[in-house]
């Protein structure tokens, strides 16, 4: 049998991951410039965190969680979601209580969905959490702080911000109410899944996609109509920053998301260039999940993006050059060369850590090389044979403009690195 990747869970390969590095390094420049930590929590969970997160009626925990037991009889589910992990491990290490913590965290998650362009089995997040600020300013920062990533990647003018408010768990209760008695009233409407819904998340019928049911949905009674005059301040005052900080934002009144722990603000940004998987980033408060995860309660908010939709939609928008291998590749002109070949390249990644060398190794003609030279993408081939070392001399070759070739002494590299494009004084 044929060993193959498990169906919806891929490689990344080499000509993709520098592309990867990138995103990921652009990322944790901007999160570090607004205060937030790393932390890092493990991919496999006792499954009773995520069915008392999440909640038990939800697509994650009824469909789509890997869980199986382990050799002590444990139940064991990989993490489909890191916002219960973060708070656990919160909770566990003391970070939370009458503390103010701004986190992040990115790796993957795992969903048995159906394959298919943007939604993998094993898919990545970057994730940013906030915990001890129950005040809007926090919820404005978050939204902040991803259009600032929009703008990094150069997406901004393609997606576009949805916000609404679940208001507290007390309103919330009182809509939903509401909403089953609205909803008992078109049973004959209600697909399967509604139905199955009704009692039990009667909000999540609110962002179903099937078409016969949208003029009834479209009609239902509306939350944001239901909140009490606390959730509402809340709101508005997030309007308010969000309108100082002139970030462009859609009320969308049936965004409700899809995990249970939410409460007042949330949010999507969503772009019309990927199809079907059009939402890159979801987030909001969930104000209730330290205390329902067994701590002293705690505010909490924030988001999580998917890194293989994001890549993909600048990717659509905004093709990627082939990233550089190298900057300099060595070439190795007989095996005498090579000892001092590897003596140059070894003092030059010490004087000059920033600069990435690749030297030949195995042999082979110069044409050979040089194709191998072009194939890292490199700017520069150092080029070292033993006329070059006995004179303590490197030639090097603009591998990007035609220029002619230049002979430098050893001890005048570093200084030719540092007045070139790669390490610029």
């Amino acid at each position: 049998m044929k060993l193959t990747s498990i169906r919806g869970m891929h490689d990344v390969l080499p000509q993709d991951s520098g592309f990867w590095q990138l995103f990921e390094k652009t990322m944790q420049n901007i999160v570090q410039q607004y205060g937030y930590q790393e932390i890092r929590m493990p991919i496999v969970e006792k499954t009773e965190l995520f069915k008392r997160s999440i909640g038990e009626v939800t697509d994650i925990v009824e469909k789509e969680m890997y869980t199986f037991a382990d050799r002590n009889s444990d139940s064991l589910t990989l993490r489909p979601e890191g916002t219960a992990s973060c708070v656990r491990a919160g909770i566990e290490h003391g970070l939370l209580h009458n503390k103010i913590q701004r986190l992040w965290y990115m790796g993957p998650m795992f969903r048995h969905e159906r394959p298919q362009k943007g939604r993998y089995r094993q898919f990545h997040q970057i994730g940013v959490e906030t915990f001890g600020i129950a005040s809007a300013d926090i919820d404005a920062e978050l939204i902040m702080m991803s259009a600032r990533f929009w703008q990094a990647l150069g997406i901004d003018e393609h997606v576009s911000l949805e916000i609404n408010s679940l208001g507290s768990s007390q309103c919330r209760q009182a809509y939903r109410e509401k909403l089953i008695t609205y909803f008992e009233q078109h049973l004959d409407v209600l697909d399967e899944e509604a139905t199955h819904r009704l009692h039990l998340n009667p909000l999540r019928i609110l962002d179903s996609k099937n078409l016969k049911m949208q003029a009834v949905i479209e009609a239902a009674p509306k939350l944001i109509n239901e909140l009490d005059d606390e959730s509402k301040q809340h709101f508005d005052r997030l309007l308010t920053l969000l309108d100082s900080a002139n970030i462009s934002y859609k009320i969308n009144t049936r965004l409700v998301r899809g995990l249970d722990y939410y409460s007042k603000t949330v949010f999507e940004w969503v772009t019309t260039k990927l199809g079907a998987q059009g939402t890159v980033c979801a987030g909001g408060r969930y104000d209730g999940l330290v205390k329902q995860l067994g701590a002293k309660e705690t505010p909490a908010a924030g988001f999580a993006m998917g890194i293989e939709r994001l890549l993909a939609l600048v990717e659509e928008i905004n093709p990627y050059d082939k990233i550089a291998q190298a900057d300099i590749y060595v070439v190795v002109m007989g095996e005498k060369a090579q000892a001092y070949a590897m003596n140059v390249a070894e003092t030059l990644r010490r004087q000059v850590p920033s600069c990435n060398i690749l030297v030949n190794c195995g042999g082979g003609s110069a044409k050979s090389q040089f194709k191998k030279a072009d194939q890292s993408n490199a700017l520069y081939a150092f080029i070292i044979g033993e006329q070059e070392m006995l004179d303590n001399t490197v030639s090097i070759k603009n591998l990007k403009e035609r220029k002619e070739q230049e002979l430098v002494p050893k001890d005048q590299l570093c200084a030719f690195i540092n007045q070139t494009t790669i390490n610029p004084a």
